[in-house]
């Protein structure tokens, strides 16, 4: 009898944290979008209740239990923006700001136990497309520049933790990083005028921005002074 009782608690005891992990599920997203964290959870029964909470010090934002819904987020940075599905639990986080980073636990009350899910949501700053202009060379520079060559300067203003880079078609000629600085980057590129194929892009590791290069506009005034001067060395 003493090891049956012992092994039913036991039991209890297993059966009461069942689903609580250390992994952590990371979602990335830029400011101005919705995200949808996920409960997995197909259907409520009437007596499950779903606690959400936020911050180091896990502060209760919104719950459901019976079917009704609570949302905690009147007079702070959530006010306006959250939602729950009456179906599933999961939250929503409409319009998101960088202040709502930070790391989200879900606690599920179940008869077999609490289930805990985390979410670790970084949130930064919208993408702007990048700008290509005009890079003057230096007399050093020009002087070893074949006849047909240009030079150009692609930049993006006030980001962090991204990757700017140029391309040929899908090939990658260079890049450069920058990862929690706000800083403007610029990426310099020498090519042969009258070729579209080129085209910078500024990147997240989960979404970019791109601009395609118009030599046409860019390098039109460079190819003509440069044939211009390459035509009175021949004599032409």
């Amino acid at each position: 009898m003493a090891f049956s009782y012992l092994c039913a608690l036991i039991l209890i005891v297993l059966c009461g944290m069942f689903g609580d992990t250390d992994e952590v599920k990371s979602v990335s997203l830029t400011e101005g979008d919705s995200v949808n964290l996920n409960t997995d959870v197909t259907e409520l029964q009437r007596e499950q209740k779903i606690l959400w909470m936020f911050g180091p010090q896990k502060t209760r934002i919104a719950e459901i239990y019976k079917q009704n819904i609570y949302i905690d987020a009147t007079n702070t940075i959530f006010e306006k923006r959250l939602q729950m599905d009456n179906q599933t639990g999961s939250l929503i986080i409409r319009n998101i700001r960088s202040e709502h980073s930070g790391l989200y636990e879900l606690q599920i009350f179940m008869y077999r136990g609490i289930s805990i899910k985390r979410f670790n949501v970084s949130v930064y700053a919208l993408l702007t497309v990048p700008v290509i202009s005009d890079l003057p060379q230096s007399p050093s520079v020009s002087e070893r520049s074949s006849g047909q060559n240009c030079s150009l300067l692609c930049s993006a203003v006030n980001v962090s933790h991204v990757t700017l880079s140029w391309y040929k078609g899908n090939g990658l000629l260079s890049s450069i990083s920058v990862s929690d600085l706000s800083i403007s980057l610029s990426l310099p590129l020498e090519l042969e005028c009258l070729d579209d194929s080129y085209s910078c892009v500024v990147a997240y590791s989960f979404t970019n921005q791109t601009k395609h290069l118009n030599t046409t506009d860019l390098c039109r005034s460079a190819f003509i002074t440069q044939r211009r001067g390459h035509n009175r060395q021949t004599g032409i």
